[in-house]
This record gives C-alpha cells, structure tokens and sequence, in this order.
C-alpha cells in the first residue's frame, strides 16, 4: 500500500479559488503541513510550466503554482475592469496566499515571477524561508538587447512601437523561440509548450492585456533598489539557477546577486530561458538539496 501512498502524494490536483473577484486557478501537490514551495511562473505562459516540477517536489513538500489573472485558466477580465499592472498582480498573488492559507513558504520566481515574488518577499520578509531565482531579473545589468523595443514603448506609448512588440513578442514564433533559444537540444523541447501558451495570447483582448504588462514593467526597475535592500538586510537562503543562452534575461543578470547575497548557491544551466524543460531534473534534485540542507535545516 506504500507505494499507492507514495502515488497519491506525487499526483497535482487542479483547483479553482475567487480572490478579490477574479477566478484563480492553481496546481497543488503534497501534503499540506509539508514545508511549502510557492512557484511564479513566467511570460508568456503560465503555472503549466511547472507540471513536471511539481509531482516531483510533492513527495517531501507542498507545492503550490497560481495563474496569474489575464494568464492559463484563470480569470481574463478586461482592461477596463482590471488594473494589468505588476503591483496588482503581487497584490492578487499575494492575496491568493492569505485565501489558501499559505503564510510561510519558499519561493521560486522565474521571468515575470521575480517581481511578481520580489514585491511579495520585500512587503512580508517574515513568511519567506528561501529563495528560488531561475532566470528572473533585480539588478540593471539583466536588461539588455531584447529590451530594447519595450523600453521604446515605455518612453512613448504608440501605436507603433505597439505593433513593434505585438509583431516580435505576441507571434507563434516568438512564444516557439522563448523556449528554443540557446538550449542544447531543440528536440527535447514539447511543442506542447508554446502551442498551448499561443493559444492563451490568441484569445481576444489578451494581447492588450500583454501590452499592458510591458508597459507595466517599467515601473520594476525602479523597485531594484528596494529588493537589493531586502537581500542584503535579511539575508534569504538563495538558489540560482540560471539558463546560460537566455537572450531574455542574460547571464549578466544572474551574477550580481552575488553582491547582496551571503547564503547563495549559484548555478549556471547549459540551457535557455525555461530551463524546466531541459534540466528539469537537475533543476528539481538541485531544489531538493537546496530545501533540506540551506532552508529547513534546525
């Protein structure tokens, strides 16, 4: 009967919350009074990144992964009736948390997920017992050549410098490229993958939704200050994990961590940006390692 028990453990239940209104879909796994690891997925896609990640951790912890409004199976309202900004999303994340009863955790933040969790890690240090950073960016030198139209749109909101962004980020080709680019073996990467995160953008009025989110992201960069601070005052146990040929966010972004962090462990991946999706197992015994000997140890 163990091993049905050690099944049953693994498998991710899919469930649906209403958080200040909208609809939240989340994946959840393990044992609840198991340590918790709270994943934040990134652009463009959604908690279906962590699949494999999640029946993998649930046999020792308890894994939780939300879809962002506008993003998977959550709610899509309209930009006329939901603020598509970063501080809203950390503050619906945030308020999902508290609605499923999560208050202490781990946190793993990849791409949008970094200030998505930053701004949730800095507001409430007290509930957070490590962090997971997989290609998410802090500190100014992880902007580099592909930012270069989205800062166009943050310094004039056009319509030109719109379709610029719509016609190089929002395409079947792009979301293909996000996860092809700079992996050792495009063969090992499910196409599963961008189709199902084509066919979220593809639904009408998301693409202003991701619009919206771009522009929004300007406002991070004024925040790095803020969440260096937090890594320096408080000093949270750290895992880097960072997909060297990563045009997005290059490796030039995950270094300088190394200046705020004292409890660090840092490890650059022969991959690209969803480094799950080539060195999910890596990734999965790294974080099992990382959990049980820098964050939970008495």
């Amino acid at each position: 009967m163990s091993g049905i028990s050690d099944v049953r453990a693994s498998q991710t239940l899919h469930k649906t919350v209403e958080v200040e209104g909208q609809q939240i879909f989340y994946r959840e796994g393990g044992d609840k009074s198991a340590p918790t690891l709270v994943l934040l997925h990134g652009f463009p896609t959604s908690s279906h990144m962590y699949r494999h990640l999640i029946p993998q951790l649930a046999q020792d912890y308890h894994v939780i992964a939300p879809d962002y409004p506008g993003f998977g199976n959550s709610s899509m309202p309209a930009l006329d009736e939901f603020e598509y900004s970063f501080d809203n999303l950390a503050k619906i994340t945030d308020a999902f948390l508290a609605k499923v009863g999560v208050q202490a955790y781990s946190l793993y933040v990849m791409d949008y997920g970094a200030p998505i969790g930053l701004r949730i890690a800095a507001a409430h240090p007290e509930r957070v017992q490590g962090l997971i950073i997989q290609n998410g960016n802090a500190y100014d030198e992880g902007l580099r050549d592909f930012w270069k139209p989205i800062k166009a749109y943050w310094q004039e909101k056009s319509p030109a410098n719109a379709k610029a962004l719509k016609d190089a980020l929002l395409t079947i080709e792009a979301t293909q490229w996000q996860y092809t680019n700079g992996v050792r073996n495009k063969e090992t990467i499910s196409p599963d993958n961008w189709i199902v995160d084509q066919a979220k953008l593809d639904r009408p009025g998301n693409k202003a939704i991701q619009l919206a989110l771009f522009y929004s992201y300007g406002t991070n960069l004024a925040l790095y200050p803020q969440w260096q601070a937090y890594f320096r005052k408080h000093q949270p146990p750290t895992l880097l994990l960072w997909g060297k040929g990563d045009y997005i966010f290059p490796e030039e972004g995950a270094h300088p961590y190394k200046r705020d962090l004292k409890n660090l462990e840092f490890h650059i991946l022969d991959t690209g940006h969803f480094a799950l999706e080539e060195d999910g197992d890596l990734i999965a015994g790294l974080i099992q390692s990382f959990m049980k000997n820098k964050v939970l140890i008495k």
